[in-house]
């Protein structure tokens, strides 16, 4: 009888609890944060003979992390990226000064298409990043975590200002449109740590910016620490698409494994180059999903420095070659950019790369200016689809997919 009754009791607690449950609510500021908007609201997508609206095959959610003296940089790179169909979180760094943070606000705010779709926000409450500290990662984890909450895609792509894109956004719609499965995690991993072994799996760093407002260096600990038995540690690119599904698992996992090493991360020098590699390789059902690159044309020096090369004009028929549809690191307007806006992404200066979304004058079709509703859902992808197509094809093709993949 005694159970009976704990058992009853046990119910009925779980029953009142469940009714005042009530989710958890973003605390950004309904000026620089607002959830995506209904599409009819804004483009009077009503059914008539007029309207051709149709949903994109698939999605992507950015995150675009920028810093001090980034802003000029930052708002070329989201020109040259957006698309009405995508979502952007933009992270400043907590550093920057305010003059800027207010700038950027503005300029999202009073953009007339960036206003009408709604689907570019700012992080209210920004993060101190300090470089090569965990930090880094939080941020990253963080925007995730919104993005998840606020609108619905396909991929997270993690961006920062000195990056920029190779192709058109509706190249890259179609081109991850034709992959075979929508779960596919394009993460550059090697097991193979090298010189990483003693420089990164050993030693034990402090970030300041875990607990301090005040930007500083990260601390070393003088006593390292022995290699994990408990998982196996891999390293990679911190420039990474993953797929909604292991952003749901690294975010509100139902294994404890990301918040284990998490936590191991957080004393971990350059922890976003090892993070998700190691999460993802050290899961049994995800680890077949990995492709081992990571879609970005980097240049390094020879021997590779910390920092890659600035891209310049004489990299610019290798970056086309390549196939892929991101390079980084550009400096500040360099005439490089110039040409990849006027010849691969066909846009003209203060507008949007061109897409079937959008259109200009009468006189300069080529334009992208302004949004037309009866077009959303139109894609016209253009030789950059058929490039990346090819790359993506040769990434996933069943003779070297399963070869690469976590070894």
């Amino acid at each position: 009888m005694s159970i009976k009754l704990v058992m009853i009791s046990l119910v009925v607690t779980s029953i009142i609890f469940s009714l005042f449950y009530i989710p958890t609510i973003l605390t950004i500021p309904v000026t620089t944060f607002r959830p995506n908007v209904v599409m009819n609201q804004y483009f009077n997508l009503k059914d008539s003979d007029n309207t051709s609206w149709a949903p994109y095959p698939v999605t992507f959610a950015y995150l675009i992390s920028a810093t001090k003296g980034d802003l000029g940089r930052l708002k070329r790179l989201l020109h040259a990226l957006y698309h009405p169909g995508n979502y952007y979180l933009i992270h400043m760094d907590y550093g920057a000064p305010r003059s800027e943070h207010r700038d950027l606000a503005e300029f999202i705010s009073e953009h007339p298409v960036f206003s009408q779709v709604g689907n570019v926000w700012i992080v209210g409450n920004s993060n101190l990043v300090t470089y090569r500290g965990p930090t880094m990662l939080s941020t990253t984890l963080h925007a995730m975590s919104i993005l998840l909450r606020v609108s619905k895609w396909d991929w997270f792509i993690n961006l920062s200002a000195s990056d920029y894109p190779l192709v058109s956004q509706d190249d890259l719609i179609h081109a991850f449109s034709e992959l075979p499965s929508r779960d596919l995690n394009f993460i550059q991993h090697s097991s193979r740590l090298g010189w990483k072994l003693n420089k990164r799996g050993k030693p034990i760093i402090i970030d300041p910016g875990l607990y301090s407002l005040n930007k500083s260096e990260i601390w070393w600990v003088i006593r390292q620490r022995a290699l994990p038995t408990a998982f196996k540690l891999y390293t990679g690119s911190a420039w990474t698409i993953i797929s909604r599904s292991f952003a749901e698992y690294c975010i509100v996992g139902w294994d404890n494994l990301p918040r284990t090493l998490l936590l191991y991360y957080t004393n971990v020098v350059s922890s976003p180059e090892g993070y998700f590699q190691t999460v993802i390789c050290n899961d049994e059902n995800y680890k077949n999903t990995t492709v081992n690159h990571d879609l970005h044309y980097i240049s390094w020096d020879t021997p590779p420095k910390q920092h890659p090369r600035s891209l310049g004009l004489r990299d610019y028929r290798k970056m086309v070659l390549s196939n892929r549809p991101f390079a980084r690191k550009f400096k500040k307007n360099d005439q490089v950019l110039n040409k990849i806006d006027r010849e691969l992404l066909k846009r003209r200066r203060g507008e949007f790369s061109y897409g079937g979304w959008c259109s200009g004058t009468r006189r300069m079709r080529s334009s992208c200016s302004t949004l037309q509703s009866d077009k959303f859902g139109v894609l016209k992808p253009g030789p950059g689809s058929r490039k990346l197509k090819t790359l993506l094809s040769r990434l996933v093709s069943s003779r070297s997919f399963q070869k690469q993949q976590c070894r």
